[in-house]
């Protein structure tokens, strides 16, 4: 794709990405730069962002800094200047270790909630929750080896 206005089956495929995002917390904006992003054969700039998708380029700023520190675009500088360029990142994994983190977190918050607790309930119920949590960050763990593997072969 080059980086103009959008036309309409790019359009759609940057909405579904939002509209999937936008769920999870990604706010709107910033979910539909990221599927921009993806259709992009080259990183783009500010400049041409706010063109393909008719937004400011304060907003594009804003959206481009949140979905890198989600680690879902990455930015460069353009050679001999000071403006950055965004690409779709291509290191999937680190979205996956970010969560595996905030997993692990989780998890840990739940058993502290259950050793302080006195309600048999209570903390049966926040030893489950980390149960549960640390087997999601297993499967996630499992999946990345899988992925690694497959990248090797």
């Amino acid at each position: 794709m080059s980086n103009e206005v959008l036309n309409e089956k790019q359009l759609r495929f940057v909405e579904g990405v939002a509209a999937i995002l936008t769920p999870w917390g990604v706010p709107s904006v910033a979910a539909q730069l990221y599927g921009y992003l993806l259709l992009c054969e080259a990183p783009a700039s500010l400049d041409q962002i706010t063109a393909g998708l008719g937004i400011s380029k304060s907003t594009a700023s804003v959206a481009a800094r949140l979905l890198e520190s989600y680690s879902l675009v990455r930015r460069q500088r353009e050679a001999g200047t000071k403006r950055a360029l965004y690409a779709a990142a291509d290191n999937y994994e680190a979205m996956i270790a970010q969560q595996n983190r905030l997993l692990d977190a989780l998890a840990q918050q739940f058993d502290s909630g259950a050793g302080i607790v006195t309600a048999k309930g209570v903390g049966a119920r926040l030893k489950e929750m980390a149960h549960f949590y640390r087997l999601m960050r297993d499967a996630m763990d499992d999946a990345l080896s899988r992925w690694r593997q497959t990248k090797r072969s």
